[in-house]
């Protein structure tokens, strides 16, 4: 599942939340890790990416 963030250049950017392994505050915003030592800082506080995450990756109640 997909979630967009907006990158610390002004560019919106699509994150897989499955493939995040890390999550932790920078002075820009936040720095979202994946494996392979890839990261991307989003200008979204931390506890609202972890939340927008966290809301993707939790079952439906269907």
């Amino acid at each position: 599942m997909f979630v967009t963030f907006t990158s610390v250049d002004r560019v919106p950017t699509a994150v897989n939340a499955a493939q995040v392994t890390f999550v932790s505050p920078v002075s820009d915003g936040t720095r979202i890790r994946f494996g392979e030592g890839r990261s991307l800082t989003v200008v979204e506080p931390q506890d609202e990416v972890v939340e927008r995450l966290d809301r993707c990756l939790r079952p439906s109640a269907d």
